[in-house]
């Protein structure tokens, strides 16, 4: 697992599970591909969100061109997608980047 100096850690295919499907705490799994635009607009709202949101709040990344087996297992067909998991479940699935403040609002229910 590699962390990014905004608080964003990769995952793979091969620690997925021990990384997002066993964490005590809910996990944001961003669904993303180098030459797509929109992921790289999300980086720096998900890098804001991992800090202000640490407590409560795990954000990963996953590349879905290196790690098809996690992608095809979610049925994630564009990026960016993001799942939240919580106790190993996927319970909310957005697609496309947006600003913060409205992703927060989003994660309302999740974070609550």
């Amino acid at each position: 697992m590699t962390t990014y100096a905004e608080g964003v850690a990769e995952v793979t295919d091969g620690d997925f599970e021990a990384e997002v499907l066993g964490s005590g705490l809910p996990v944001l799994v961003k669904f993303t591909a180098e030459w797509c635009g929109p992921c790289r607009q999300l980086k720096p709202v998900l890098g804001a969100i991992a800090a202000e949101e640490a407590e409560r709040l795990r954000v990963v990344e996953i590349d879905v061109d290196r790690n098809p087996e996690t992608t095809l297992r979610y049925g994630v067909l564009a990026t960016p997608t993001m799942l939240v998991f919580r106790a190993g479940e996927p319970v909310k699935s957005l697609v496309g980047a947006r600003p913060k403040r409205r992703l927060l609002e989003e994660l309302a229910d999740v974070l609550g």
